[in-house]
């Protein structure tokens, strides 16, 4: 399972996607009935929408643990 990516900095822009961890609405919904791999690639994916819209901020990369 993987670490949620929040970090209760909960606001959503006008595409559904939370300012502070940069997960969709509809991921943030998905999360606890995703998949360790499903999460993981949630989180990459929201590293990235972060990163776009946030230039030189990165959160780092979680990793399954099994």
């Amino acid at each position: 399972m993987v670490e949620s990516p929040c970090v209760r900095n909960c606001c959503l822009d006008q595409q559904d996607c939370c300012l502070g961890c940069g997960r969709l609405l509809a991921e943030i919904l998905e999360w606890h009935q995703a998949s360790g791999q499903r999460q993981l690639q949630i989180v990459q994916q929201a590293q990235a929408r972060l990163a776009a819209s946030q230039p030189g901020l990165m959160h780092p990369v979680a990793t399954p643990s099994e």
